[in-house]
């Protein structure tokens, strides 16, 4: 009997590890580029889906964690080393997302402020997100999904301070919004009220618009740069949906 027990034990070890689903870490890391909120994807080598883009990431190696996980094939594989903020986003288990296996993706978002201009490999390239090629398995609704995360934490945290430059005239932190959100935003609403929530402060120092002349504009920065909620009840909405008085619910 003792030998049967431990013949079923092992089967039962040999059956769990066989059928274990595969564990993947994603990143949907975005950038404000040329105007526009552009997400980072890669080309496919191998199959299945040999030659789509695909969100950056791979396998979840037994001694790491997730956080670790995504951190190394995002500088392994696209060259990406510094981003502003990193948060995981959600987990995707369809038992079909992976034509082959069953395969469990734990996807990140990840931002890069504008003074960053990464060195990213052949195979890797910024799309704006309005604009996706066809992508592999899931990763186009991966994408949206961190972009909707995205302007929900612009709406009532100060997360913005990980797209913008570390110093910004208020025109510049307007364009930084207007592309994450996908609409134009009031520069003098932003500022009044991001400085109402002490998320951002005066530097002290102006900057001038380039050769076209025209006065120097101050300049501002995130008082903090590390994620931190600055109204929990707050949401900037599109001018279809809320009147000249403001921007914030």
């Amino acid at each position: 009997m003792v030998v049967f027990a431990s013949q079923a034990i092992t089967s039962m070890a040999e059956f769990t590890t066989h059928d274990a689903p595969a564990h993947t870490a994603l990143a949907a890391v975005f950038q404000v580029r040329s105007g526009a909120l552009q997400v980072l994807l890669w080309q496919r080598a191998r199959d299945p889906f040999r030659g789509a883009w695909s969100l950056p990431g791979g396998a979840l190696e037994p001694e790491e964690t997730l956080e670790a996980s995504i951190l190394r094939h995002l500088a392994t594989k696209v060259d990406i080393r510094e981003v502003a903020h990193l948060e995981q986003l959600a987990t995707w288990s369809d038992p079909d997302r992976h034509p082959d296996r069953r395969e469990i993706a734990t996807a990140y978002l990840g931002l890069v402020p504008l003074e960053l201009d990464p060195h990213v490999p052949e195979d890797t390239r910024w799309f704006p997100v309005d604009e996706l090629p066809p992508t592999a398995f899931d990763h186009g609704s991966i994408v949206l999904a961190g972009r909707e995360r995205l302007r929900g934490k612009l709406s009532y945290s100060n997360i913005g301070f990980a797209l913008a430059r570390e110093a910004f005239t208020l025109a510049e932190l307007r364009d930084v919004y207007a592309a994450a959100l996908g609409y134009d935003v009031s520069a003098t609403n932003l500022k009044r009220v991001l400085l109402r929530r002490g998320a951002i402060e005066a530097t002290g120092a102006r900057r001038s618009h380039g050769p076209g002349g025209g006065r120097p504009a101050a300049t501002f920065r995130f008082r903090s740069r590390r994620l931190e909620v600055t109204d929990p009840f707050a949401a900037f909405r599109p001018p279809s949906e809320r009147d000249d008085a403001s921007e914030d619910a």
